[in-house]
């Protein structure tokens, strides 16, 4: 029996997996345990989970796979220093930060003290990292693979081709070059300065038109090869030290861009200040832009291997508007990206590169992002009893509902009838969407639900869309791509005679940022879309996820919290059905 640990550590989205004889038993990101979104530094709760999952310690663990080589692409490195002397503030930040990857079997000391770790460690390549958590993973046996990010040891993009167990590294696209540094600098330019707002710049962009692409090239210059490079005097990254905390808490940047970039676009959004008709369109041009410099690439590489088959990954891999159009405008026929695309994901991409090159074969499909933590209904009963007090001062109502058809039934009937219902079953999803398991659930008809869920629990911005989950069946029904979306990537145009009826999914531009629900994968979540199909004749229900300004929750505990905090109607865990009355 191999035993495999994959780590993320020390940045954005910290997390761990295991795998067991080549086959993946858990996975999980460190912010859910933390409670701190996007949790950076060692994710030592996640590692603590996947060796409980799979029922060993430590000591039994025979390989470390950390997504992330200080020895890659040094000569690139050096030669990016001695041509361009950066501030040595730069250059001694960098190299602290590759100080802290070599400390790794120290802190596995300190978080499992008396458990001593014999295996290997290994270092993998970040790139090769992301490709392989796509492609490993994938069904496909050959596939152009591409990864695009911000900055991982020190490049910004890699790409390939994949064959059997085998990924072949054809180029990259090196410091200080990157389409994610472009978007993230003019996240923060437009007045979302969190770590990984860009999200919120894809809501935005429908509401606006590209009329800032002549400035968005003069930014981002594409390449006769299908490579993108910066105008970098609009970017502070390449020359002057940018603040960037990784370690043991919330991830932080400083302002990527500088002083010529508003000189080019005008003064940048400050907090608090209104989103202007201006704001719209820079965030349309933005996306467009990505989306050029994207689809170049893509296109490109057709060209170069007339292969129909694709897998993405990297942080611009969780881009689900471009994503959704790669059918559209590229001659890929095939897909495939997997439920955390971004540095979270790398970690089973290091691990499954270890099972590579130990000479082991593929057998083992990502077909579902469920691997996360899971309680049973002994547990649950004890911890409505310990908070018995809390949910009679709640006025709740609890029932035990352990005919699952019933249960579906009754909470689709809830969802009919304008209820907010927070549903928490199974194994929580890996990667940052809730996929059913932990989630959020609304009736997607009510032009009002949008503002409902704002108003109850949600409280964010009223430009961001919710999406819906749809029965795989029905996809051709309600979109205008018949396609797989198991892990809500991709964003489809909503068919224009049914955008009336399914109103607080469908945002501005007429699109959906989709999953489609299998019964095989997720058979207790199918059954309550279908049973609400079968009540409303809609085969869709409204899904967000299960939080309030925090991660996704993980625990019965959490959900409860989250609960009784905010305005939702019923709550669902497991097989309790618990409604608040008044």
């Amino acid at each position: 029996m191999s035993i495999i640990l994959g780590i993320n550590a020390y940045h954005g989205d910290a997390s761990a997996c295991l795998l067991r004889d080549g086959k993946l038993v858990a996975a999980a990101e460190e912010e859910r345990f933390r409670r701190i979104k996007h949790w950076a530094g060692f994710p030592s709760k996640a590692i603590r989970y996947c060796l409980e999952e799979a029922g060993i310690n430590l000591k039994d663990v025979d390989h470390v796979a950390v997504n992330r080589d200080p020895k890659a692409n040094i000569w690139k490195k050096i030669g990016f220093t001695l041509k361009k002397r950066p501030e040595l503030k730069l250059v001694l930040d960098r190299l602290r930060n590759a100080k802290e990857w070599a400390t790794i079997e120290e802190e596995l000391g300190q978080a499992f003290p008396g458990e001593p770790f014999h295996g290997k460690l290994h270092h993998i390549e970040h790139h090769l990292s992301h490709l392989a958590s796509a492609f490993l993973v994938s069904p496909y046996k050959r596939a152009t693979v591409i990864s695009v990010d911000g900055f991982g040891d020190f490049a910004s993009a890699a790409w390939g081709i994949g064959t059997d167990n085998e990924i072949a590294i054809d180029n990259k696209v090196y410091f200080p070059h990157s389409l994610g540094i472009f978007y993230q600098a003019l996240t923060q330019y437009l007045g979302f300065p969190h770590y990984g707002d860009e999200y919120k710049i894809m809501g935005l962009a429908p509401y606006g038109a590209p009329k800032f692409m002549d400035e968005m090239q003069k930014i981002v210059h594409l390449q006769p090869d299908g490579t993108f490079r910066l105008d970098l005097s609009f970017f502070r990254h390449q020359r002057e030290k940018v603040d960037y905390e990784w370690q043991g808490g919330a991830p932080k940047v400083g302002r990527l861009f500088s002083p010529e970039l508003e000189t080019l676009l005008g003064p940048a959004r400050q907090k608090g200040d209104p989103l202007t008709q201006r704001h719209k369109d820079i965030a349309r041009s933005v996306q467009a832009m990505y989306e050029e410099a994207f689809f170049h690439l893509l296109n490109r590489l057709y060209e170069h291997h007339g292969l129909d088959s694709l897998c993405l990954a990297g942080g611009c891999a969780m881009n689900s508007v471009a994503n959704g159009k790669i059918l559209l405008r590229s001659p890929f026929k095939k897909i495939y990206i997997q439920s955390a695309a971004g540095d979270a994901g790398g970690a089973i991409g290091a691990a499954f590169v270890i099972w590579q090159r130990m000479g082991r074969k593929r057998d083992f499909v990502m077909n579902h992002a469920y691997w996360g933590t899971h309680f049973d209904n002994a547990y649950i009963q004890e911890l409505l009893a310990e908070r018995a007090d809390e949910l009679q001062d709640a006025r709740c109502t609890i029932q035990v509902i352990a005919n699952e058809d019933r249960l579906c039934n009754k909470t689709a009937y809830a969802i009919s009838m304008g209820k907010v219902i927070g549903w928490f079953q199974g194994r929580m999803e890996w990667g940052p969407r809730a996929l059913g398991n932990r989630s959020i659930l609304c009736d997607p008809r009510r032009a009002d639900m949008k503002d409902i869920l704002n108003l109850k629990i949600k409280r964010r911005e009223s430009f961001r869309p919710f999406a819906p989950s749809i029965l795989r069946e029905h996809v051709a029904d309600w979109f205008e791509i018949d396609d797989d979306v198991p892990f809500m990537m991709k964003v489809f145009q909503i068919r224009r005679e049914k955008r009336r009826d399914i109103p607080a999914v469908t945002h501005v531009d007429g699109s959906g940022r989709l999953q489609t629900v299998y019964q095989y994968t997720n058979p207790r979540y199918y059954k309550l879309i279908d049973a609400f199909r079968q009540m409303t004749g809609v085969p869709i229900v409204l899904n967000t996820s299960f939080n309030e300004n925090e991660p996704i929750v993980c625990s019965p505990q959490e959900a409860l919290d989250c609960f009784l905090r905010t305005k939702m109607d019923i709550l669902v865990l497991e097989d309790v059905f618990i409604k608040r009355n008044g």
